[in-house]
């Protein structure tokens, strides 16, 4: 038997919760029966682990970012990308001119 084509629970959920964050499970529970659309707590707790999981792997993922770029890592990679750099940009002197040009 087919599925029906209806509104989706789990998209309705998240955006109630995009508007509204804080919202506790029985008030988002609550405000979509109003509006028609029958949802249990086991699903919205579902639903705002899942959005939680996504903002942590993003700042996970610009953290390790960072952390490539500071000087603070290692510094012999930090002195292998800047020679890839300056190979790209035509050698060291145009390196150079570039980050001159930067600074002013």
């Amino acid at each position: 038997m087919p599925r029906t084509k209806g509104t989706n629970k789990s998209q309705a959920i998240r955006n109630l919760l995009s508007g509204n964050p804080e919202l506790k499970a029985k008030e988002v529970v609550s405000t979509l029966n109003g509006k028609g659309i029958k949802v249990n707590d086991s699903l919205v707790y579902f639903i705002k682990g899942k959005m939680k999981v996504g903002k942590q792997r993003r700042k996970k993922v610009i953290g390790a970012a960072r952390a490539a770029v500071s000087s603070n890592g290692d510094p012999v990679t930090l002195i292998r990308e800047i020679k890839a750099m300056a190979e790209k940009t035509g050698g060291i002197g145009k390196l150079k001119d570039l980050v001159e040009a930067l600074a002013e």
